[in-house]
């Protein structure tokens, strides 16, 4: 995070970053499975710290039981994949407008 040159951030950023972790996860999921063949679907995301800011995001997700061949592990790396993703590429606008 230093080396983006990321301020500490305050709670209302931090809160941000967790929301936009669990959007993007979910986006990703629901743009791979259709909803009405998902049949839980729990996304949490939770940040300690502010500068540096640990980020934690954890995708549980049960399918159908007509999904039984579906990689699910391969849709939950690529969820938690997507959330960082999305985390990081707010944090370099973070960045850029401290930098100003």
């Amino acid at each position: 995070m230093e080396a983006l040159g990321i301020p500490e951030l305050t709670i209302e950023q931090i809160e941000s970053l967790c929301l936009i972790a669990e959007k993007a996860a979910r986006e990703h999921i629901l743009s791979k499975i259709p909803s009405k063949k998902i049949e839980t679907l729990d996304i949490s995301a939770e940040a300690e710290g502010s500068k540096p800011v640990a980020l934690k995001v954890d995708v549980a997700v049960t399918l159908s039981p007509s999904m039984r061949e579906f990689d699910v592990q391969k849709l939950v790396d690529g969820a938690v994949r997507q959330a960082f993703t999305s985390v990081e590429k707010h944090l370099r606008e973070i960045a850029c407008h401290s930098q100003k």
